[in-house]
């Protein structure tokens, strides 16, 4: 009896820590091209002139006259990237999956992650992207959206988006 007892015990613990680890739950779901789980609908392509690879917009909350801000989410496929812009009123980056990169004009780029934000000030030259390897999902505010939305402006080239 004492011993299973003991058995039970051992294998109810096992099953606990396993459960509690497991990497099924615990690591982002990526699929073999590198794509990601994403929560909202994938939206539309955005256009060529503004993004090298294929990157896809979905508004969330629609710009409007009480509120002037705008929120939507971007998907970007691995390797994928926006142009150099601006935004008149500046932007927030929430990343909701994957992993990719944020770069501001004469810093250093920086990479992200699930779970990281960016606050990116007015008219200041930025890019954003995945990385090689994965997708990723980010969420954008654009407050202020009266003084406008994005000034858009040359490709990131692959020098830029391959550098360390």
């Amino acid at each position: 009896m004492k011993y299973a007892k003991n058995l039970f015990l051992s294998t109810g613990i096992l099953f606990l820590l396993f459960s509690c680890n497991s990497e099924e739950v615990q690591k982002e779901r990526i699929s073999e091209n590198g794509d990601v789980d994403t929560i909202f609908p994938q939206g539309n392509q955005g256009p060529a002139e503004n993004f090298i690879g294929k990157a896809y917009a979905y508004n969330l909350v629609p710009n409007d006259t009480t509120l002037t801000t705008l929120v939507g989410n971007v998907y970007f496929e691995p390797g994928s990237r926006s142009n150099w812009h601006t935004h008149p009123a500046g932007q927030i980056l929430i990343i909701t999956s994957g992993n990719g990169f944020h770069q501001i004009e004469g810093q250093p780029k920086q990479a992200l992650k699930k779970g990281d934000t960016v606050t990116c000030p007015p008219d200041v030259r930025h890019w954003h992207g995945a990385s090689p390897e994965s997708g990723m999902q980010q969420i954008y505010i654009l407050p202020n959206t009266e003084k406008g939305i994005v000034n858009w402006m040359e490709a990131v080239t692959d020098d830029v988006y391959n550098a360390q």
